[in-house]
């Protein structure tokens, strides 16, 4: 008996080198493991206030190597809340929160993501926290016996943070 005929006519290429990048960024090929059984939906914070996303079609397409497809402004991927409740469930240890994040991160190294999220990059730049300190945070320290922050090594935080700039500006 042949096979069935591809209605659509369009062959699926798997792209490689996409593949391979991504397991620069995360663990190896932990993608490859990805057996597509949809526990990673079942508990997603995400995928249950959200009609766009769904680790499980995300991981489809990384195992395609469909990157373009989420390496694109307005990337479904910013919708991941990073809670972890994919790797918990996940039977095959696949971590498709990991994988997402490196994704994220693929679209940081393209410049591409949400006006909050380059927000807390300038917010961390300028003051080595993800949050601003005010004066209603110190009040609150301070009721509940909480000490004071020390100040932040900025010096450090810039010597950490030079290298990923002086790349940015040779590409």
């Amino acid at each position: 008996m042949p096979p069935p005929k591809n209605t659509n006519d369009e062959v699926v290429r798997v792209n490689f080198d996409f593949r391979r990048a991504l397991a620069e960024k995360v663990e190896g090929n932990l993608a490859g493991f990805c057996y597509q059984c949809g526990a990673c939906v079942g508990d997603c914070p995400a995928a249950t206030y959200s009609s766009v996303f769904n680790p499980r079609e995300i991981m489809l397409k990384v195992l395609y190597g469909l990157g373009e497809e989420l390496l694109v402004e307005d990337s479904v991927l910013w919708l991941c809340t990073n809670c972890y409740n994919c790797h918990e469930r996940c039977p095959q240890d696949v971590k498709p929160v990991e994988v997402i994040i490196s994704l994220k991160n693929m679209l940081a190294d393209r410049g591409i993501y949400p006006n909050a999220v380059e927000k807390i990059i300038r917010t961390f730049e300028e003051t080595g926290r993800t949050t601003p300190i005010s004066a209603a945070v110190e009040r609150n320290r301070e009721k509940y016996g909480l000490p004071p922050l020390s100040p932040v090594p900025m010096d450090e935080i810039h010597a950490l943070l030079e290298p990923a700039e002086s790349e940015g500006e040779s590409a």
